[in-house]
């Protein structure tokens, strides 16, 4: 068992392919570019992503959705916050 256990570690100790020195590691365009891609692409999706929501807002309060229509400002009062309260609205139960 010591012999297969030897056999095993002793590549994992010595290596074949040794790290690379400091100065033959450099940072290319290539790197660089796709960086730069990933960002364009994050951006992009952002705002395709508001889009779909606004449109879903827009037929939302067109009653697309089976709702009834009703108008935007009726939900939102001037201080962004919705209509919402924070009391309930059902019957009071003493």
């Amino acid at each position: 068992m010591n012999a297969l256990t030897l056999m095993t570690l002793l590549p994992l100790s010595n290596p074949l392919d040794p790290a690379p020195e400091v100065d033959d590691v450099t940072a290319g365009w290539v790197g660089v570019l796709v960086i730069v891609l990933m960002f364009v692409a994050v951006g992009l999706l952002g705002w395709s992503m508001a889009r779909q929501l606004r449109k879903t807002r827009v037929a939302r309060e067109a009653g697309v959705y089976g709702d009834q229509p009703t108008p935007a400002d009726e939900h939102q009062q001037d201080d962004g916050s919705t209509g919402a309260s924070a009391e309930p609205t059902g019957p009071k139960t003493d």
